[in-house]
């Protein structure tokens, strides 16, 4: 059965071309969220130092025993969203999963945001969200997850996957997608901003944060243009990196 929205992996070869994915070295220290039947989780322990696993389906618990009781494993049980993930000891190096549909995108972001340990990610998502993660600006698919991702990392679609490969088989189509982090990624601040920016999309970015920011129309125009952008640009015409800068350009003016 589907458990909490995850369609378990069934097939040994695109298991072990995951871990060949990862690149993982000796010293890694992997973090798996949603480790599912354990099945990944013990190739990746024969590859790291060592794996955090966290799970929130205690159900799972019979199939997770075997895994488990591996000293180079520590089985968490918890929400991938509540948990203090800093609090994760040695801090993981690498992120490999199989993740849950329903929450990939907010898990990506937050072990972004959280856990500058992480420089690397190999997960598994619903192809809808690895192309809005790699999308480029201009493009239908780029938004707020797609600037925050990009301005910490770079983001790479590594293959598609047949909905055959998993038990039960699902409705939507899966990729493995690759992050390998370049930066620290998007303060507080840029990231409010970011959302705020793409929160009305037919409207200018300056107009979306109007809505959000009472009395900043005149600034984000004058930010804009000082930034060599049209002042009624929409959000989905900057790049990441204009985000940042225009970021700081309204910080700046107070």
């Amino acid at each position: 059965m589907v458990r909490l929205g995850q369609n378990f992996l069934a097939d040994p070869n695109l298991l072990d071309a995951i871990v060949r994915d990862a690149a993982l070295e000796p010293g890694d220290v992997v973090l798996e969220v949603g480790p599912g039947e354990g099945v990944l989780t013990e190739r990746l322990a024969v590859q790291a130092a060592h794996v955090h696993a966290v799970e929130l389906d205690r159900g799972l618990a019979g199939a997770l025993e075997r895994v488990a009781a591996r000293p180079d494993v520590s089985l968490v049980w918890a929400d991938a969203m509540s948990v203090d993930l800093g609090a994760l000891a040695p801090p993981p190096t690498a992120m490999v999963a199989n993740l849950p549909y329903s929450v990939a995108t907010p898990v990506l972001l937050r072990t972004i945001e959280e856990l500058p340990s992480l420089r690397r990610w190999t997960v598994m998502v619903q192809r809808e969200i690895a192309d809005r993660l790699r999308a480029a600006p201009g493009s239908r698919t780029y938004g707020s997850p797609s600037v925050v991702a990009q301005l910490a990392c770079d983001v790479k679609l590594v293959r598609t996957v047949d909905p055959a490969v998993f038990r039960p088989r699902p409705r939507v189509e899966s990729a493995i997608l690759a992050l390998r982090r370049h930066g620290p990624g998007a303060d507080a601040a840029t990231r409010d901003l970011v959302r705020a920016a793409f929160s009305h999309r037919r409207k200018s970015l300056a107009r979306s944060l109007e809505h959000a920011r009472p009395g900043s129309l005149a600034a984000a125009r004058r930010a804009l243009a000082e930034l060599g952008l049209p002042e009624d640009a929409r959000a989905e015409a900057l790049a990441p990196g204009d985000f940042a800068a225009l970021c700081e350009k309204l910080q700046a003016a107070g």
